[in-house]
């Protein structure tokens, strides 16, 4: 028989409480983005290429944690939607820099606007925004390096 104390407890888990955040976030999300007949991946693709023109797929799928195949399917239907433009070929190896149309930009305009209800939603009850921003990413810090050799 198992005891709580054999194995992880996850009401005081800082990583259990990580995912569960993330798990509520994109529910939350997913709420706001569907009037808009947006996914939360279709949204990230919209706001990665806002901010970063001319992403390939392979950087889009990395910023929006999917499968570069995943990518593809999704930065297709939004050319056929109109939201982003791709050059019909190469000017380097496969690369094919995705830009969002105007069209794209005005869908992002309101997508932004109703996740950026959901984050501030979200930090209601902190303190510190900051201190909140600062730890999370000293986490994907620490997480980031290389683990040390066991020497």
């Amino acid at each position: 028989m198992s005891h709580a104390s054999d194995g992880i407890d996850l009401e005081a888990s800082v990583g259990y409480l990580l995912k569960e955040a993330a798990t509520a976030l994109r529910l939350a999300m997913e709420q706001v983005l569907r009037p808009l007949d947006l996914t939360v991946t279709r949204y990230s693709c919209l706001e990665l290429l806002s901010q970063r023109p001319g992403l390939s797929n392979s950087d889009l799928a990395r910023g929006a944690f999917v499968t570069r195949q995943s990518m593809n399917v999704l930065l297709r239907a939004m050319e056929a939607d109109g939201e982003v433009v791709r050059p019909d070929q190469a000017s380097i190896g496969k690369v094919l820099p995705a830009r969002l149309t105007p069209a794209g930009a005005a869908t992002l305009a309101a997508a932004s606007a109703a996740v950026r209800g959901v984050e501030e939603r979200m930090l209601s009850g902190l303190d510190d925004v900051d201190e909140a921003r600062r730890m999370l990413r000293a986490m994907i810090g620490a997480l980031s390096d290389p683990e040390p050799d066991p020497a």
